[in-house]
């Protein structure tokens, strides 16, 4: 399983996907049930993509990434491609359309 870089505020989260041309973020808060359960899947996941930098912020240590990012709930997962946001996904995930969208992407991107 590959594991999350701690982003532990919004410039280095900003400097994160400004840095990565396929930069993941995976938004959770520590006694959120869901998040727990869902965040090794996500890493078992992302074994298949290599390409993409991933990243882990905690809405507790990071406050403002609520407004930053347009949060309403967690866990937030958002991929960025050349620093645009093109997938979100929140709360409820499902791992096998996730896994589409993000193919898609990364064979648009990376290649075959």
């Amino acid at each position: 399983m590959r594991e999350f870089t701690e982003l532990t505020s919004i410039y280095v989260t900003e400097t994160f996907i400004q840095e990565h041309p396929l930069a993941f973020l995976y938004i959770s808060q520590p006694n959120c049930s869901v998040c727990h359960a869902l965040l090794p899947k996500i890493k078992e996941l992302m074994t298949t993509y290599p390409e993409i930098a991933l990243g882990h912020l905690s809405t507790t240590t990071v406050e403002e990434v609520a407004g930053r990012f347009s949060i309403f709930t967690v866990p937030v997962l958002l991929l960025f491609v050349e620093g645009k946001e093109y997938i979100r996904e929140a709360r409820i995930v499902h791992i096998d359309i996730l896994d589409q969208k993000i193919q898609r992407i990364y064979k648009n991107v990376v290649g075959p």
